[in-house]
């Protein structure tokens, strides 16, 4: 059913829907609602609780180490197996309970629907339920109405309707009945229009219902957001190659292992012991918790500086965003209009302020307005006042507008020039008025003034200009004046008055003659707290993208004044966007940052085709235009006071005060989780290395193995795990705000860490064996000398967990008090390894004996090696660069 229904006129939108003025019968209205379906946006039924702890398992390391407990529990070691699967539950239970959380039980796209509507049918008025309304139905609306369904006008008095949900203009859109000649007019631009959602600020309307359900522009939305899919997290995709890369590796090594293991004549069935432990030693069985805490602890994080994250994955992927494409209304500005300038024919005034809050001045140059050039001023300031529909309250601790933003602009400068309004209305009385239509691009009122009356007019400079009284000179003067501000992107008013006798009633007629008062230019204003946010982003190598549905002047000096996209930033329209094909816009976004006039399906594209480009993708948005994309982003940012339903249920975040500055806060601390993960594993990966290694060597060397299966959980899950813990709680470095995003591409380890890793792994081995074979030199029983390999291990760590602090930094740089909870851990662990050491039941079930005085010290100072060997590894790389 859908058509270029604004290319049409009334008459023949009426035609090709089968209907009339009076609208349809009851019978034909029944026929279409089985024809064409309720007008409701279909539910798609949420994830329940088992879906969303099941999906906790996907990660392929929790395979494997269900894997290696399965076979744990085969062999009859019951304690292995249990510990493993413990590890990997408790992971998967604080994975749940925070995404459980913030999942929404009811459908926001269903909310958008409207309960009723008023409707014709027969000829005959009357209110019915909006999900029975079909094509070709006529429907009433009037200030106030949420439009029920998509609609071509028919009749339009002074009609206004706010459309930033779809168009994310922030001034509602002014609508009339003529047909649109442009065939390629986006949403914004059709302005006989009306859409499912959006509601009517002011006036009444009659219009055609054109489309239904499905068939209205939520409903192409909620269609784009169902064909959309999420894509992987970088982190996701690294732990999957990374879990790949380990799984095929201990494949490979037990398979070497079990067929030398039988080649020398071992049991098959010791040779699967022997198996079982290298799988246990190499895997880190701890890190999905650290894993799932760091980005736990990283939630908090953000939450305490705005941004309530409803994934855990997408914390990180924070970390590696490149871009972020972020509307403008609402988002970049505060999505309340602001006048900026005021012209009274001679003098430009600046104002101050921004928002909705009279506080700020008028100036003239550096000087506030006084003296000789009030006069004239006031009629600029008093026409705007008094010649409006609209009011400015204030609620709570914030300022709040009825009626139009436009208009409460223009009141807030009243205040600000020192008007006051209360007193300007009991002057001027109003006694008529003229409502804004777009037909004629003015409103008029008429006002008692004394014992005559005043007429004052407002509206579009190229209408008002031509019923005042001006020498065509001093009109190209004005509308010259006029231009220089719309240019800047601001919106201009023009205000005219004239006397009239007393007792005089309005009429178009005396709408001529007028004296020209001045120019009001108004924006919306740029929030500072963005400005600096985008600095910031600069900084951290993250480009800012805007996309939004107003105008192109506008967005440039947006874009201009938050420095997106350069001195002259290019600006790329929605009518050239469709005109692009796919490659076409491939090469235009790699270096295009604003984009104005879009619809919903043009950011979708913009989105792909960044990501095409191998950019980690942050969208940020508030309406429902931007559902589609924030869903289809790494990470989509929702607004959380001014967005909509439909947006935070796309979305991977939300951002709670609305702050473009919360969004770069979440980023740094995204930095921050993946680098204390990187932390953690660069702190677990050179233990397990050390144990295979070790175990190795051994074997082919001919000795017994250094420790036990149980001993090799005890070392990876009890002792590690309280100290890998602890790195999840570094806070951040002071380069993470400076350096270039994190490489998607790059390991959980980099190149530098991963040197480091074979390097420190080679040392723990050859330092554990050390004190292995010395102990057994020694005539030490093999209990005795696997104590001494495992605790030889155990303070390896304690030295390791203070190198794993920072990848650059010496630990002489770093507040050793910085993290509280890295001393807790380290003391627990200690108390820990000397309960397994001399604790009779302890010893009994891992194997141990007590250790003398002289092989604590030679394990103590076995073990520091590796923070001096690691610390002289910092500095010449720090000497090299």
């Amino acid at each position: 059913m859908k058509k270029d229904w604004h290319l049409k006129t009334a008459e023949e939108t009426l035609a090709g829907l089968g209907s009339s003025a009076k609208g349809l019968t009851a019978a034909e209205a029944e026929r279409r609602l089985a024809e064409y379906g309720p007008n409701a946006l279909p539910e798609k039924e949420g994830a329940g609780p088992l879906k969303i702890f099941l999906s906790q398992f996907g990660s392929p390391l929790n395979w494997i180490l269900l894997g290696a407990a399965l076979i744990s529990l085969l062999l009859g070691e019951v304690s292995d197996a249990g510990v493993i699967a413990f590890i990997v539950l408790v992971n998967a239970a604080i994975g749940f309970y925070q995404e459980y959380r913030a999942e929404r039980s009811v459908r926001a796209l269903r909310k958008m629907v409207v309960a009723s509507a008023r409707v014709l049918r027969g000829g005959s008025e009357s209110v019915i339920k909006a999900a029975g309304l079909v094509p070709g139905d006529i429907i009433l609306l009037a200030s106030g109405d949420k439009v029920p369904a998509d609609a071509r006008l028919l009749e339009a008095n002074s009609l206004r309707v706010e459309e930033a949900m779809l168009t994310g203009e922030s001034v509602a859109s002014s609508k009339d009945t003529a047909p649109v000649a442009d065939g390629k007019a986006q949403i914004g631009d059709r302005h006989n229009m009306l859409y499912m959602g959006t509601a009517v600020v002011s006036g009444r309307a009659k219009a055609a219902v054109t489309g239904t359900g499905t068939a209205t522009e939520i409903g192409a939305i909620a269609g784009l957001m169902e064909d959309t899919a999420s894509v992987k997290t970088p982190l996701q995709d690294k732990f999957e190659r990374f879990s790949k890369v380990l799984g095929l590796g201990l494949l490979g090594v037990g398979v070497v292992i079990l067929a030398l293991g039988v080649a020398r004549g071992e049991s098959l069935r010791d040779m699967f012991m022997t198996v079982i432990a290298v799988i246990v030693a190499a895997i880190p069985e701890g890190l999905p918790i650290v894993v799932t805490i760091a980005m736990s602890i990283g939630v908090t994080r953000m939450a305490r500086r705005g941004a309530i994250m409803r994934k855990l994955p997408a914390v990180e992927t924070l970390g590696s965003t490149t871009v972020i494409c972020s509307d403008k209304t609402g988002t970049l500005t505060r999505n309340e209009m602001t006048v900026k300038a005021v012209y009274d024919g001679d003098e430009l005034y600046q104002v101050s302020g921004t928002g909705y809050s009279p506080e700020g001045e008028v100036f003239c140059g550096r000087e506030a307005c006084e003296g000789g050039r009030r006069e004239k001023l006031d009629k600029v300031l008093r026409a705007g006042l008094l010649c409006n529909e609209s009011s400015v309250y204030r609620e709570g601790g914030s300022w709040k507008v009825t009626g139009d933003p436009t208009e409460a602009a223009l009141i807030v400068a009243a205040a600000k020039g020192g008007l006051k309004a209360d007193e300007e209305r009991k002057n001027y009385p109003q006694t008529g008025i003229l409502p804004f239509e777009s037909e004629y691009g003015y409103m008029a009122t008429l006002h008692g003034a004394g014992q005559g009356a005043l007429l004052l007019v407002k509206g579009a400079p190229e209408f008002v200009s031509e019923m005042c009284l001006l020498e065509e000179t001093r009109r190209r003067e004005i509308m010259a004046a006029a231009e220089d501000l719309a240019s800047s992107g601001m919106r201009v008013l023009m205000t005219a008055q004239k006397a009239l006798p007393g007792g005089a009633e309005l009429g178009r007629e005396d709408l001529k003659g007028l004296e020209f008062t001045g120019l009001q230019g108004m924006i919306d204003p740029a929030r500072p707290e963005a400005v600096e946010a985008i600095a910031g982003c600069r900084k951290a190598g993250i480009r800012a993208v805007m996309i939004t549905g107003d105008h192109a002047v506008t967005a440039r000096a947006i874009g201009r004044e938050l420095g997106i996209g350069g001195e002259d930033p290019r600006v790329v329209t929605g009518r050239e966007l469709s005109t692009m094909t796919d490659e076409d816009l491939y090469g235009t976004v790699k270096d295009v940052s604003i984009y104005a006039r879009v619809a919903p399906e043009h950011k979708l594209r913009i989105v792909s085709q960044l990501i095409k480009r191998g950019e980690i993708a942050a969208v940020t948005g508030d309406g429902v235009n931007d559902a589609p994309a924030l869903k289809a982003a790494h990470i989509g940012a929702a607004m959380g006071i001014t967005g909509t339903d439909v947006s935070k249920e796309a979305a991977d975040m939300i951002v709670t005060d609305d702050n473009f500055a919360s969004i770069y806060n979440a980023v740094v601390e995204g930095r921050v989780v993946f680098d204390n993960i990187r932390k953690a594993v660069f702190f677990l990966i050179p233990t397990g290395l050390a144990s295979v290694l070790s175990i190795f060597v051994t074997m082919f060397a001919g000795l017994p193995l250094p420790y036990t299966a149980i001993q090799l959980l005890w070392i990876n899950v009890v002792t590690n795990s309280l100290q890998d813990l602890a790195l999840a709680f570094e806070p951040a470095e002071p380069a993470v705000y400076n350096r270039p995003p994190n490489d998607p591409k790059e390991g959980i380890l980099s190149r530098v860490m991963l040197q480091r890793t074979l390097l420190v792994g080679a040392l723990i081995a050859m330092g554990v064996l050390f004190n292995f074979k010395a102990a057994l030199a020694e005539g030490l029983s093999i209990e005795e000398a696997r104590t001494v390999a495992v605790t030889t291990m155990v303070f390896f760590q304690f030295f390791q967990l203070w190198n794993s602090r920072s990848e650059t930094r010496s630990i002489f740089r770093i507040n050793p008090l910085s993290n509280p909870f890295l001393a807790f851990s380290m003391l627990a662990a200690l108390i820990a390894q000397i309960a397994v050491v001399y604790e009779p039941t302890m010893q009994k079930l891992f194997h141990t004996t007590d250790l003398h005085e002289a092989q604590w010290i030679r394990i103590i100072l076995t073990a520091s090696s590796v923070f001096l060997v690691v610390e002289l590894d910092k500095w010449f790389r720090r000497l090299k660069n």
